[in-house]
């Protein structure tokens, strides 16, 4: 749509504002929601007009994508990596289609950590009522019953799910490099029992029907009069949305309510609740931790909430590039003093893997993750990590007190 075009338009409406202000009690409303337009109009949103229907494929194939013997996302008629830009000059259909597909990525992940990881999929609540909105884990069939070791991983933030570092990762590189599933393959193959959270999963979204609209906006213990007040101002106002919704919005989206889940509204509640029913209960006697972005913030969370249980059962804790803060959080003495002894922060550093990196806080020690792309620590830091992991449960069977070699430089860190 032209520029010219859209000055068009608002000169039209401006013209009509000033025929309708010399008319009746009706054209005098007309002009109240001419100016409400005017004032509320958005010319990037009145761009979707001219913007392709919001309707996606389902399914990998629908868009004509695969992945490859390398786990890279290639279309199945060039060859070539994902293209964003599908349209030019249509951000916003791009990245509705960039979302649609990452949505179908999501389930692909959870179909590789049920057949080639060969997990089990756990409804949370473990007590769910079938009408409840209800979310999952993936599980090892030897995750509650290993005696040795049991591995717990979770990602960070965003629209990341079960089984996912980075979603980009996925589509823009590979499933290695964007996914647990090396972490998972390689558990698995040194013995490990297999726990993968899903703290992002905290409530499912159903379309707003009328009966709810009108549930939300009931006030049936109002007076009648405040009541038929407050009616006939919602009836005002819808009328003079609808008037412009037609300009403002013609791909109008569908209106949603977030329903939550039942003690896993938020990363930090998952966290704890699945500790409290899986994790705790679990045989294994080294429990380690793989956490990555605000999943280190949730495992801090959890410690400070469950800080004696964590410090009985949990061996060593990697984090990636954590954004946890322990004064923010108000993490107590006595668990900074054993993260500084049980955790390691790899963080996104140009130095090379593993060299110490100095901090501020005195939480745990800080090596490099050998790479300075934030969604990369995980998968660049993993060698490293399952060398940690050795050492501690060695350390712990020894009854020696854990001090890896990566440790000998790292900063003394002096009491504030």
């Amino acid at each position: 749509m032209s520029s010219s075009f859209i000055t068009l338009i608002l000169l039209t409406i401006w013209i009509n504002m000033a025929q309708l202000q010399q008319g009746g009690p009706d054209e005098k409303e007309k002009t109240t929601a001419l100016k409400d337009l005017l004032s509320r109009i958005d010319l990037d949103e009145l761009m979707k007009k001219d913007e392709p229907p919001l309707e996606f494929p389902d399914t990998l194939e629908g868009f004509e994508y695969a992945f490859n013997e390398k786990g890279q996302l290639r279309h199945i008629k060039t060859g070539e990596p994902f293209v964003f830009n599908y349209r030019e000059d249509l951000h916003r259909w791009n990245q509705k289609r960039y979302e649609a597909l990452g949505e179908i990525i999501t389930k692909y992940v959870y179909e590789l950590l049920e057949k080639e990881c060969h997990l089990k999929k756990v409804t949370l609540p473990v007590d769910a009522t079938e009408s409840e909105p209800k979310s999952f884990i993936f599980m090892s069939e030897d995750a509650l019953t290993n005696p040795d070791k049991l591995m717990v991983l979770i990602h960070g933030s965003g629209v990341v799910r079960a089984g996912q570092w980075a979603r980009r990762l996925i589509i823009n590189e590979d499933l290695d490099s964007g996914t647990q599933i090396p972490y998972i393959k390689r558990a698995i193959e040194e013995g490990y029992g297999v726990i993968v959270l899903n703290p992002n999963e905290n409530y499912i979204e159903v379309e707003k029907t009328k009966a709810q609209v009108q549930l939300s906006s009931d006030s049936s213990d109002e007076p009648a009069e405040k009541r038929e007040r407050k009616d006939k101002i919602q009836k005002e106002t819808k009328k003079r949305r609808d008037f412009y919704e037609k300009y403002r919005n013609p791909q109008k989206e569908k209106e949603t309510v977030q329903l939550y889940i039942r003690d896993n509204g938020s990363p930090e509640e998952h966290a704890i609740y699945v500790w409290d029913h899986f994790i705790a209960e679990s045989a294994a006697e080294n429990i380690f931790f793989v956490a990555h972005s605000y999943g280190g913030l949730a495992f801090v969370e959890l410690m400070i909430q469950r800080e004696a249980d964590v410090k009985n059962k949990v061996t060593a804790v990697a984090l990636t590039d954590s954004v946890h803060n322990v004064w923010h959080q108000e993490a107590g003495k006595t668990i900074r003093e054993w993260m500084r002894e049980n955790c390691c922060n790899w963080v996104s550093s140009s130095e090379p893997l593993d060299t110490s990196v100095e901090s501020m806080l005195p939480d745990c020690p800080r090596v490099s993750a050998g790479t300075e792309r934030h969604e990369l620590t995980s998968w660049k830091s993993l060698p490293s990590i399952f060398k940690f992991f050795s050492e501690a449960s060695e350390a712990k069977n020894s009854s020696v007190k854990l001090a890896p070699t990566r440790r000998s430089n790292r900063i003394k860190y002096e009491e504030l």
